[in-house]
């Protein structure tokens, strides 16, 4: 039996620097067949991971974390770009009506422990979202944040082998995609949102600010939690 680790080094070095079409179609028919999801929020860069999965399978499970606290935008563009793409199997994933009930019933939470938001509104909805699966594929690109300047095509989580197809992609690179395949952009970009999560915590990024720097603005976070180690306990 292959140690994950082994396998995730063997993959990096067989397909760490192909295209982002052939690590996709790879992963999709090869690698893990009917044993792998794609991880989209619809923001900002989504429509071209899904575009790209679409081409190859549109039956490919794509689970899209409903936090409950999206703009209006975000869902409204989530059923628009997935029926643009022809996507057969969208999954929304949330925290239950007893979690929110429990452990944000005023929708206070973000003011003031944006960490724990997320770790009960997406963090584990995703886990047990990913049950059953033994990869998942994300849109996460080096250029993003500090926090994903060595990020590699193939890692590993606690559980799961992690894909990053357009780990080396620039907004160059997207913006080319977008347009040579005539994506729908999210409605949020012209007002100047350039990172879109949550509504509580997004905000419009200045022309000469990192891409994320709305997200979060007052904390030391510029991750929501699912891309890194569990820092807080869902009941507390």
């Amino acid at each position: 039996m292959v140690h994950p680790l082994d396998l995730v080094s063997d993959l990096q070095r067989r397909l760490g620097y192909a295209p982002p079409a052939q690590v996709l179609s790879a992963a999709v028919r090869e690698l893990f067949p009917g044993r792998v999801a794609v991880v989209s929020s619809f923001g900002a860069e989504s429509a071209v991971l899904l575009h790209m999965v679409a081409a190859i399978d549109p039956a490919v499970p794509v689970l899209f974390i409903d936090s409950g606290r999206h703009l209006v935008e975000t869902l409204q563009y989530r059923d628009r770009l997935a029926n643009h793409l022809g996507l057969r199997d969208m999954r929304s994933v949330g925290p239950t009506a007893e979690e929110v009930a429990r452990l944000d019933a005023d929708l206070s939470r973000a003011t003031w422990d944006p960490d724990g938001c997320c770790a009960f509104r997406k963090v584990a909805p995703l886990e047990r979202a990913l049950q059953g699966f033994d990869a998942w594929i994300t849109g996460r690109k080096r250029f993003q944040a500090a926090t994903r300047l060595d990020l590699p095509v193939f890692e590993r989580d606690a559980t799961h082998v992690k894909i990053n197809p357009l780990a080396s992609w620039n907004t160059a690179d997207i913006a080319g995609y977008v347009a040579a395949h005539r994506l729908p952009p999210h409605p949020l970009l012209a007002q100047g949102f350039r990172s879109i999560g949550c509504a509580p915590c997004t905000s419009i990024v200045g022309a000469e600010e990192d891409p994320r720097a709305g997200r979060w603005r007052g904390f030391d976070k510029v991750e929501c939690g699912i891309h890194l180690p569990a820092q807080h306990q869902i009941g507390k």
